[in-house]
């Protein structure tokens, strides 16, 4: 039986959360309803649950500030959330998860299924990737919080100069020819980098427009960067690149 809260200012979205899980997630046990923020971090102290459900907005303490606030985070987390597409985006790239309201029943079920599998080990880096870059994400992105195994590189976002997929994982080239390999997506670093100066110019790479020191026209032409790699234009993306290249 997983032991588990709920935390939302709404008192409808808790009641209805709570008799979801009665009826669905029958090997879950909720122990308490939080109002907000105070309420949730006193019960958390409580009954020590493994799994809280926790409203991303909510007045006086959103659900980020109040994880700032424990500190040290010894349980899974299900962020519940109206569409907010900052946050989304946080949670996505942290490998965490999250459902939209109103809740949907089968989205639930593998939510709950799939934080019961986890091990809370490999979740700690990924808490706090989040909260860094939520604490800037809504401005823009200026430092990335990479989580990676069991430690946090933080990433001038600036010094990118491209991603490049490979397979499941992506490689990071950074300004002075450093390299970083992580195991993420392309798609989850298009998502999370900042779409004003990153333009996806191949299905395998992601580059930073503030990089490239030249664009060599052809059928799909190609571009020279500043660390003076030449990176092929898919001719689907060349004009979506062009586009964005003209107001830098």
């Amino acid at each position: 039986m997983t032991r588990a809260i709920i935390i939302d200012d709404e008192e409808g979205a808790r009641e209805g959360l709570s008799l979801l899980m009665q009826k669905y997630c029958a090997d879950v046990e909720i122990l308490a309803l939080c109002n907000g923020g105070k309420q949730g971090i006193e019960a958390i102290h409580t009954y020590k649950p493994e799994l809280v459900f926790l409203d991303v907005q909510m007045p006086g303490m959103s659900g980020f500030q109040m994880l700032e606030t424990l500190g040290n985070i010894d349980f899974e987390i299900i962020f519940v959330t109206a569409y907010d597409k900052y946050a989304i985006k946080a949670i996505k790239f942290s490998a965490l998860d999250y459902l939209l309201k109103p809740v949907d029943i089968d989205d639930l079920i593998k939510s709950v299924q799939k934080v019961q599998q986890k091990q809370f080990q490999k979740q700690q880096a990924g808490f706090q990737s989040l909260l860094n870059n939520m604490s800037q994400i809504q401005d823009e992105l200026t430092r990335l919080a990479i989580p990676s195994d069991n430690e946090i590189i933080m990433q001038e976002v600036k010094d990118i100069v491209y991603c490049e997929a490979d397979s499941s994982y992506t490689t990071i080239h950074i300004a002075n020819d450093k390299k970083l390999t992580v195991s993420k997506t392309l798609k989850e670093f298009e998502i999370i980098l900042p779409e004003t100066k990153f333009c996806r110019i191949h299905h395998g790479t992601l580059v930073n427009i503030e990089h490239v020191s030249k664009y060599i026209k052809g059928e799909g032409g190609y571009v020279i960067v500043s660390n003076g790699q030449h990176l092929n234009v898919s001719r689907r993306k060349k004009e979506s690149f062009i586009q964005m290249l003209s107001k830098v």
